[in-house]
């Protein structure tokens, strides 16, 4: 099983770096649509769909997303991702509140739920993409997600005493949680002195860098809160060792709208 996952793991590396280095803007929108039609689809099994209804929907939240390339201009971007920054500020309030403030049990409210999540995914991607500095961008969000998660896991491991939200996940320690944070704020200095920014825009870097950090912790806690609604482990079975996409990038779909937001205000970057 370490095996299988490490070389997943691999594989989807370099294939998410290749994706951010090589693909034209373009392509690269292209790709990540390709990515949301599965998330899509697993959004869809947790709200209880099934058959063909869970490939409508997929297919519709997925046109939505092609609607919003071709015929949207571009400055709506920041209204969307401003809307998503709402959203989780809900989502973060239901994390902490659940189960006693669940808020979500009805199908239809899940269905909406899901579009919150994967449009304004996209969305972020794609205008970090469409930034003079987009791959750098791209890159740095990849490494403080990541390192959230890195962060987090060895931290836990080593220290891990008090749970952080039990109801919600069980393993996830505020040990680790510190871990994923200190990981993250290295991750913004050592990016904002490799840039040589001026000390306002490395402070401010910094500060996003932690706020991103959290976004990506209660990310992965919200689709947490409901595969734990749905009784199941992952969300999908496509990647090897992994799960689901959802899975890989429930962290991403709120740090990505959350780091882009913080990008249309930061000082020269």
């Amino acid at each position: 099983m370490i095996k299988q996952r490490l070389l997943t793991a691999l594989v989807l590396g370099v294939l998410v770096l290749a994706g951010v280095f090589l693909l034209p803007l373009n392509g690269f929108a292209l790709g990540c649509a390709v990515v949301m039609l599965p998330a899509a689809l697993e959004w869809a099994n947790l709200s209880g769909l099934s058959g063909v209804a869970k490939w409508l929907y997929a297919l519709a939240l997925t046109g939505a997303i092609a609607l919003i390339y071709f015929l949207l201009p571009s400055e709506m971007g920041f209204w969307l991702l401003a809307a998503a920054g709402l959203f989780w500020l809900w989502g973060t309030y239901l994390i902490l509140r659940y189960p006693a403030q669940a808020g979500f049990s009805a199908r239809s409210v899940k269905l909406l739920i899901g579009i919150a999540v994967v449009v304004p995914t996209w969305v972020a991607l794609v205008n970090l993409k469409a930034l003079p500095e987009g791959s750098f961008a791209l890159l740095m969000l990849l490494l403080l997600v990541w390192g959230a998660d890195t962060g987090a896991y060895c931290a836990g491991k080593l220290f891990g005493r008090h749970k952080l939200i039990p109801d919600v996940s069980p393993g996830k320690t505020v040990e680790g949680l510190a871990g994923g944070v200190l990981t993250c704020l290295l991750i913004g200095t050592v990016a904002g002195i490799w840039r040589e920014l001026p000390l306002p825009a490395l402070v401010y870097l910094v500060a996003l860098s932690l706020l991103t950090c959290l976004a990506a912790v209660f990310g992965d806690l919200f689709e947490s809160m409901f595969k734990r609604e749905r009784g199941i482990k992952d969300s999908g079975r496509l990647l090897p060792g992994h799960g689901g996409v959802l899975d890989r990038i429930d962290s991403l779909t709120a740090a990505a709208p959350i780091f882009m937001l913080g990008l249309y205000w930061a000082p020269a970057l």
